[in-house]
């Protein structure tokens, strides 16, 4: 009774109903070669030959300087709480230095004179010694000294354990199959070529 008075209009175009299972099927072939190339990427593994371990020192010492002087200074800060107040005082104030003097870096990133003529690695060491100087003179270098005994360690197996993220496998000359990480995009065309020589 509800068809009665309409007309249905059959379908000219003989297309059969496409399912779920046609759209997701893929062959064999492409299946097998996507499992046979999908790693999963472990960023922590140890470096094949001791250049490598130089090398991956050196990058990640450049990529988390700034989190491994985070690490010491939070053990110093620690440990100097209990009974060395001045020390504490001295540390907080250069540690506030040091960090007006990146700002000014960060603030003029144009200037020749903080950028060529003054070396930041310079005034960084200099900033560092003087810490340290003044540490000691506070009668709280055997804090500076156990601070860096504990510390030091932990920051050295971080930097050659830990691979970088943007990186490929350079295969070895060996032919091992083993390798170390490198990044995929340098800062300049020579930077590819002198970690694959270090390698």
């Amino acid at each position: 009774m509800v068809n009665y008075g309409t007309t249905q209009r059959i379908s000219t175009s003989s297309t059969p109903p496409s399912t779920d299972a046609d759209n997701t099927y893929e062959p064999k072939e492409l299946r097998e070669k996507f499992y046979r190339n999908f790693r999963i990427y472990c960023p922590i593994n140890i470096p094949s030959t001791s250049e490598a371990a130089g090398v991956r020192i050196m990058r990640n010492m450049v990529d988390f300087g700034l989190y491994y002087s985070l690490f010491v200074w939070i053990i110093l800060f620690i440990t100097l709480i209990p009974c060395r107040k001045v020390s504490l005082i001295l540390l907080v104030i250069m540690t506030y230095v040091t960090t007006l003097y990146i700002l000014l870096l960060r603030a003029f990133p144009n200037s020749v004179v903080l950028h060529r003529i003054i070396d930041k690695r310079a005034v960084m060491a200099l900033l560092a010694v003087a810490t340290a100087v003044q540490l000691i003179l506070t009668e709280a270098g055997v804090h500076l000294a156990v601070t860096l005994a504990s510390s030091v360690p932990v920051v050295l197996v971080h930097a050659v354990l830990w691979a970088s993220y943007d990186a490929f496998v350079i295969e070895d000359a060996s032919g091992s199959g083993k390798g170390e990480l490198a990044p995929l995009v340098g800062h300049n065309g020579s930077d590819a070529d002198n970690y694959s020589d270090a390698v």
